[in-house]
């Protein structure tokens, strides 16, 4: 696994550099209230998921004001097995905070734009400025189609092409 963080960390380096503006909330991300279990309810294709089902995403504060990341999925090929990764993030300028940086492997760092925030720390849509890469999560394994289309059509709006959306079932234990 840290082979495959590795490569998708290199590859986001490089993609970076052709970036535009995404725009991300404008509010403050208070993280104690994102901390926790989010599940992954859909994504942009990308190779280093594409054996995953059921994938999620928990987030630990941590003392030095950095988070602990702990992305995790079941195996396609056999959905008892559980395939994890642990990397870090934190919020590189105070005065964007929901622009953060993420890292499995060092020295590389992927963004982490947040780029709508429900104000009840429901669901996010997450994305980065290369516009390759762009996640829905959710705190329930389930989403409502009207919440679902209205965070597809914002990332329409942001500049995101979300004809290869890949809508994720959450039907693991």
């Amino acid at each position: 696994m840290k082979k495959t963080a590795l490569i998708f960390f290199i590859i986001m380096i490089f993609t970076s550099a052709k970036s535009q503006k995404v725009p991300t909330v404008e509010s403050t991300v208070d993280l104690y209230r994102y901390k926790g279990l989010w599940y992954e309810i859909a994504r942009l294709p990308n190779w280093f998921e594409r054996k995953l089902k059921c994938p999620s995403a928990t987030y630990i504060l941590r003392d030095d004001g950095k988070i602990t990341v702990i992305n995790k999925g079941n195996l396609l090929s056999d959905p008892q097995k559980v395939n994890s990764a642990k990397g870090v993030a934190w919020i590189p300028d105070k005065n964007s905070p929901a622009k953060l940086k993420v890292q499995f492997f060092w020295p590389f760092s992927g963004d982490y734009w947040i780029m709508v925030l429900d104000k009840d720390y429901k669901y996010v849509l997450v994305g980065e400025p290369s516009f390759k890469y762009l996640w829905i999560l959710s705190r329930e394994k389930k989403m409502d189609e009207e919440t679902y289309n209205m965070l597809l059509r914002k990332a329409v709006d942001n500049g995101y092409d979300v004809k290869p959306i890949i809508r994720v079932e959450q039907d693991c234990d």
